[in-house]
């Protein structure tokens, strides 16, 4: 049978206009090995904004006039080179998400009426095709809600470790480190033993991190957050950040304060400053101002580059991924569980004052899209 399905698609034209709109498309009965599931979870994730909204001006948002429901708001003159490849195309929307399996082509009847995980975009729908080796079914007892958010921040976290470990890092700094992701990665680093420092916004922030057994959480509004940075950095040996923030200084602070910490250890000066290397990834753009470096401060021995989930995956061992996956569906509804502080209908989420809500990516304020209610 065929499913008549609403899309959230984003698109820029040519004139810079971004609009944010419902679309109805058509779900052909699914091949033989496919299925089509039911969307009855989605999160909205920074990287979901990123297509969302992009670089759009959220000062400019609007609702679009008329009869079609939708926003409108517009992409800076000076912003439009960075999406040129995408200008003219409606583009489906929403990473991962999570629902029942509704049909099924002949070698996948197994899954149908089964609870589903899934990630591979366009999931901001009513319903969504998708093979059925691309999924995974969610472990009895848990809902919708909890493997809507099974794939990005969990497999990310444990991407962060792995990548350390595979680098020789003994410890970790990370920003933004009271978000979903921030407390997911607190848990595997307790658990696995891994000292790691949360560098966080707020007090408030510092205390969801104490709360769930972090030892090192740093305020980095306070005063002092430089010298106390060095100091647990000192205390843990950590050489290798992750940071979501992106612009301003914050992550030329952590390499310098790492170049500090290794300056104690030298014995004999150095015009290049020390030997220890020193690795920043930048994963995230939650200031979307230029990254500003300090690197005369840094000595030789460093690197800043970017981090994204999916091309680690596809340069990590299938032994690693496949432990990766195990674990997060093991310890979905504890390390893995994701909290969100509103559920909106798949239509909400064109509503002008909601969209002001997601696209301010503030801690503790995670949104789901439940396209179930309306």
């Amino acid at each position: 049978m065929t499913f008549t399905a609403r899309e959230l698609r984003s698109t820029i034209d040519e004139d810079g206009n971004l609009r944010l709109s419902l679309e109805t498309v058509e779900i052909n009965d699914p091949g033989d090995d496919e299925i089509v599931v039911r969307i009855e979870a989605a999160p909205i994730n920074p990287s979901d904004i990123g297509l969302l909204i992009g670089p759009a001006d959220i000062s400019t948002l609007s609702a679009t006039p008329g009869d079609r429901a939708g926003v409108t708001m517009t992409v800076p003159r000076g912003r439009l080179g960075g999406v040129k490849a995408r200008i003219g195309q409606s583009l489906p929307t929403g990473n991962e998400g999570a629902g029942t399996v509704v049909a099924a082509g002949k070698n996948a009847k197994a899954l149908e009426g089964r609870l589903v995980g899934m990630v591979g975009g366009g999931m901001y729908a009513d319903y969504r095709r998708i093979r059925a080796r691309e999924v995974v079914p969610l472990p009895a007892g848990a809902t919708a809600a909890d493997g809507a958010s099974m794939f990005v921040n969990p497999l990310t976290a444990l991407g962060f470790v792995e990548t350390a470990r595979r680098d020789g890092h003994a410890a970790i700094i990370h920003t933004a480190a009271a978000s979903n992701l921030g407390q997911m990665l607190q848990k595997i680093c307790l658990a696995d033993g891994i000292p790691l420092i949360n560098i966080v916004r707020s007090p408030a922030q510092a205390e969801i991190l104490r709360g769930i057994g972090a030892t090192h959480v740093l305020d980095s509004t306070a005063d002092g957050f430089a010298a106390a940075l060095t100091e647990a950095i000192v205390e843990t040996g950590a050489t290798v950040a992750f940071d979501a923030i992106g612009g301003g200084t914050v992550g030329s602070d952590i390499v310098q304060a790492m170049e500090r910490a290794a300056v104690r250890r030298m014995t004999e000066y150095s015009r290049y400053g020390s030997d220890t290397f020193k690795q920043l990834y930048i994963y995230g753009a939650l200031d979307i101002a230029p990254t500003t470096l300090n690197r005369l401060a840094f000595g030789f021995q460093w690197s800043v580059s970017g981090w994204l989930l999916f091309p680690f995956l596809r340069t990590a061992s299938r032994e690693t991924a496949e432990r990766m996956r195990k674990r997060v569906s093991d310890e979905l509804t504890s390390t893995f569980a994701s909290h969100y502080s509103r559920v909106i209908g798949l239509a909400e989420a064109l509503e002008p004052e909601v969209v002001r809500g997601y696209e301010r990516k503030a801690t503790g304020e995670k949104y789901l899209i439940d396209p179930t209610r309306g």
